[in-house]
Parts: C-alpha cells; structure tokens; sequence
C-alpha cells in the first residue's frame, strides 16, 4: 500500500479516524471485554470502512492487585501472593459485502500464581469470540468543521458476538483450582451498538453490549464429578465512553492518545433455576492509550494502561486488577 493511495481527504480520514483510536477495548481481556475507520472491542475487531482485511495481535500482562468482595469491599491478598496472567490476542477480521463484515479473536493464556502458599503455573486456549458487524451509514462519518447538523451525526455499528468455551474451565478436566482456568465454561451471546463521531482532531466513541449466557449442564467441579445440575450465569451489561485527541506528524503520521472509562457488570447467575448469591460481578475501570500509525496509515501499534482503584465500591465480586497491553494492527484495502 503506497501513500499516495490516501492522498484525497476521504480516504486519509477514513484510515486515520480508527485505526489510531479505536484501541481500548481489543486490549481488554476476551475472557471476561471503533469507529468510521476501524478499531476493536474486547470481542471483536471492526474494519474501516472500505477496507477489506484486518489483522491484529495484542500482548496482555495482567497484574493483581486485591479483590473486591460480594459487598464490594476492596480486600488485599494474602502476603506473598504474587498473581499474574499473560495474554496473547490474535484477531482477524473480514469485510463481507459493503456494510457488512465478520470477525474472529483468538487468546492464548499463561497464569503464573502464588496465593497462600498456593503455586500454580499453566497454560492454553482462552475463549474465542465471533462476531458480526452492520455499518449503518454509506460514507466516511469524520469531518474537520461542523458546517452543518449533518456533521454532527456519528457512525453507528449494530453488532452481535457469540463468545466460545474453548478455554479451560473449572467445568472440565485438567483444571484443579481456580488458578488454572483460561475460560469461563458457558456460551454468551452479545447485543452490540458502537457509536463514534471524530471532529479532528478529536474522537469520541461510546459502546454499549448486552449478553446472555447459555445454560449448561456441569457434572464436574476443578476435576472433580459432582452431582449434575444445571448452571447459567448472569446477564451481563457493558459500557465504554472514550474520547481521544490524534497529533499530526511531519510526515502525516499521527499519535493519538485516548483517555476511556468503561463499566462492566454481570447479575447473579442460577443453579437449577434458583439464585446463586455467590455470583454476579462488577468492574469499573479506566485506560489510557497511545497509537502510533504510519504515514500510509495501514500499520498501527498502541499501548495500553487498564486501572482499576483499589478502592471500595470500584467493583463486586471481583479481582483488582492492572493491564498493561502492546498492540500491532495491519489492514488491507
């Protein structure tokens, strides 16, 4: 892909616009987490418009910090615990008629834990997610001046993802303790709206997801068989509002920087139709981006900071967590 191929305005906002921004969300762990021209979600990838591939890979380190417990009581870990998960993202994703495209993300795991004298150090397959994307609108939504209410109006992505158990759970063998898992065992089905709007050099993106777990049979606990019953886990509702500043380089390439807050929150699940108290889950968090794309616009890397307080009230029934994340994207008209 040469320069001049974004020579016109219209193809140069169409690159620039997400490729640079979009970043929060393809960082954020699968296991549990765009705009006119691209960018991703913890889930899935989504293509700028026009554009025909995506490719895309992400390195996580994730590093515990405390729980929050069922009252939402931030709670330190043991002294000595030492808990850390790696993650390896490779996404790829397809445009399959002019509105349309798929989308599919794969992590690899490695969980490197002491906990109360606990040591435990494995690996494999996380789950994966498929997803499929509407573009509501027909051309290039990013404007330089507001010349018009038309200028106003933001790209809109309707979406749904279904997430895959194909990591390991405490549902299965080869898992002995809550530290070994890769997955959560169930299939979920997601509701997506993705709406972003760039007034250059400024972006806001807003995303909005709403996802049902599947029930299942479990016969199995950490290895162990268990008299059968039938578990669902909560509905789930996610929430992301970024807004990102892009820098113009000499050369036309660009350094954006995002600033995102996002809200995840999962209800109590069931256990042969009845509540479960022991389940449920909420996490809010903040992340802050830096990309760096290239002049042609079709290689983009970022880097990532996921803080969540260690504070009362951040979450519920949940670990305390820092993601620090690098990222590589490449598309393909």
């Amino acid at each position: 892909m040469n320069v001049a191929y974004f020579s016109s305005s219209s193809c140069f906002k169409q690159v620039t616009c997400g490729l640079a921004i979009g970043a929060a969300l393809f960082l954020s762990p699968p296991l549990y987490a765009a705009s006119c021209c691209g960018g991703g979600s913890a889930s899935s990838l989504v293509l700028p418009k026009f554009f025909t591939q995506m490719f895309a890979g992400s390195f996580n380190f994730e590093q515990y910090d405390g729980f929050w417990n069922t009252d939402g009581i931030y709670t330190e870990d043991p002294p000595g615990s030492d808990l850390n998960q790696y993650r390896l993202n490779l996404g790829y994703a397809h445009r399959l008629a002019p509105n349309w495209q798929a989308s599919v993300v794969a992590p690899y795991v490695w969980n490197n834990n002491t906990y109360s004298g606990l040591e435990s150090n494995t690996s494999g397959l996380g789950d994966m997610s498929l997803s499929l994307w509407y573009e509501t609108f027909d051309q290039i939504m990013c404007v330089y001046d507001v010349r018009e209410l038309e200028d106003l109006i933001p790209a809109v992505y309707l979406g749904t993802s279904l997430t895959l158990p194909t990591g390991k759970s405490p549902y299965g063998s080869g898992v002995s303790n809550s530290f070994d898992i890769t997955g959560r065992g169930f299939y979920r089905l997601d509701a997506n709206l993705l709406l972003d709007k760039t007034i250059w050099p400024w972006t806001m993106i807003a995303e909005f997801a709403y996802g049902v777990h599947l029930e299942r049979p479990v016969n199995q606990e950490y290895g162990r068989y268990v008299e059968p019953y039938d578990k669902q886990l909560g509905n789930r509702r996610f929430g992301l509002i970024s807004l990102g500043y892009t820098a113009f380089l000499e050369e036309l390439d660009t350094l954006t920087f995002t600033l995102a807050y996002s809200d995840l929150k999962e209800d109590l699940g069931t256990i042969n139709g009845a509540t479960d108290p022991t389940s449920g889950m909420r996490k809010k968090s903040f992340t802050f981006t830096t990309a760096y794309s290239t002049p042609a616009k079709d290689w983009v890397v970022k880097g990532s900071i996921n803080h969540s307080p260690a504070k009362n009230d951040w979450g519920r029934n949940f670990p305390v967590t820092n993601i620090f994340a690098i990222e590589l994207i490449h598309v393909i008209p």
